[in-house]
């Protein structure tokens, strides 16, 4: 799980069904080119996967797979603890 977007990208798609668009701009602070490069590598993992419907235009859509839907609880207490511990966290990032 190293890559500095691959946890906002699971919580993005989390959410729901995510196109690219939607994605960038949920993490604007990424380049689409770092952001694709995760996508992929987070599907080589079986963590996420992508739909391509065949309308005009294409569609495309990323979401988790079961695998990935396994992590939440994990980015869910690890969040938590950041919030619990913020006081003394926000010491080290000023």
């Amino acid at each position: 799980m190293n890559g500095k977007w691959k946890v906002s990208l699971i919580w993005c798609i989390h959410s729901g069904y995510k196109r690219p668009s939607e994605i960038h701009k949920a993490i604007p602070e990424a380049s689409r080119r770092v952001l694709d490069s995760q996508l992929r590598e987070l599907m080589a993992h079986g963590l996420i996967s992508k739909t391509v419907h065949s309308k005009r235009p294409l569609i495309v859509e990323y979401s988790l797979t079961a695998l990935g839907e396994t992590i939440i609880p994990a980015i869910n207490t690890t969040a938590q603890w950041g919030e619990d511990h913020r006081r003394e966290l926000e010491k080290f990032i000023r």
